[in-house]
């Protein structure tokens, strides 16, 4: 059994690392989040009571609040998923980025180092931080068949990116200065249960079910990897169990898909599974297409290159974009009193209790 501090634990792909750990795992968990807007416990229900799983709100900045965390957990393993992440969010204001992204991370690699140079020498060994982060780092691609490998140079666009870049390259300083025993993980975009409607897969179909617009930026011919949260969350804790101290894992969908088309694919399934919640007058949801300014700075294709993970780990996403696709629309017409509470802003009582 090993105790694991997971930040950022009430996110959407932090939830999925904290529901997936204690439905299919033994350990302990300790979820350690700020909740910001994006931070959401209703997403941690089905595993809210059970003995191995506690939460403590927090924020990274604060030195001193996860020290006591620290000092009062006794962490095997450091899961750091706590982060902005919003490209647009990012643009409108970069600070919280900064903030959160460079100095949270800074501030937790301290807290981590000063507590496991104390630790007893078999602890000290086995001990792993492991750090999240994003294949937006790398920039974008411009050849239609090049792929973002462990060891692409970084080129970030957005201020999000760069300072999930900036994030990067201290845990890596961290490893080689201190020897703190670390990994670090790119992914490409998550999709899937949870995912708080402002992102481009939960927007477009709560806005179609609205009748709404759905807003495509530019031409829609911009590429993204689309990889099925859950099984993200399962390689995530491969890696942290069983990589290599030191290393970088992409880990990828396999499934390059267009924004339009991916946004083609929403409508079709609606069409398919919700026909009968169209807005009257609106003959098929593609009919609510629109296209949009171009996003700042707007990266056209990412593609990741997953064989590292695959061979070092024996990881591959069980997910196709077509299987994913159809339980994510499928998640959110089932689950309308979750992202009902979120629109409302419902969902934020429920720290109240906490």
């Amino acid at each position: 059994m090993t105790k694991l501090i997971v930040t950022g634990g009430a996110g959407f792909i932090g939830s999925a690392v904290v529901r997936h750990l204690v439905r299919n795992t033994e350990h302990q968990v300790l979820n350690l989040d700020k909740l910001t807007y994006a931070g959401n416990l209703e997403s941690l229900a089905e595993v809210s009571g059970n003995p191995r799983y506690q939460f403590r709100q927090a924020d990274i900045v604060d030195r001193a609040d996860v020290e006591r965390i620290f000092t009062e957990f006794q962490p095997d393993a450091v899961m750091h998923l706590a982060a902005e992440s919003h490209v647009d969010r990012s643009i409108d204001g970069p600070g919280t980025f900064i903030e959160t992204n460079i100095t949270g991370t800074y501030t937790l690699l301290e807290v981590t180092r000063a507590y496991w140079s104390q630790l007893p020498p078999a602890r000290k060994e086995s001990f792993r931080f492991h750090h999240v982060s994003t294949d937006e780092v790398y920039g974008d691609l411009h050849g239609v068949d090049d792929l973002f490998t462990e060891t692409t140079p970084y080129a970030p666009s957005s201020p999000y990116s760069a300072s999930k870049a900036a994030s990067d390259h201290l845990v890596r300083a961290w490893q080689r200065t201190y020897g703190l025993p670390t990994l670090v993980t790119n992914c490409s975009n998550n999709y899937g249960p949870y995912h708080f409607p402002e992102k481009l897969i939960p927007h477009m179909i709560l806005n179609a079910l609205h009748g709404k617009p759905l807003p495509v930026y530019g031409d829609g011919q911009q590429v993204r990897d689309w990889l099925f949260v859950e099984d993200h969350a399962r390689a995530l804790v491969e890696v942290v169990m069983r990589g290599r101290v030191g290393e970088t894992y992409n880990i990828g969908g396999h499934n390059e898909q267009k924004n339009l088309h991916v946004v083609h694919t929403i409508c079709d399934l609606l069409e398919e599974l919700a026909a009968e919640r169209k807005t009257v007058g609106i003959k098929s949801y593609r009919d609510l297409i629109t296209f949009v300014k171009d996003r700042p700075g707007h990266d056209h294709r990412y593609a990741i290159d997953a064989s590292k993970i695959k061979n070092e780990l024996g990881w591959i996403p069980s997910e196709t974009f077509e299987t994913g696709m159809r339980k994510t629309v499928q998640w959110y017409l089932d689950n309308e009193t979750w992202w009902q509470r979120v629109l409302s802003g419902a969902y934020k009582l429920e720290r109240l209790g906490h």
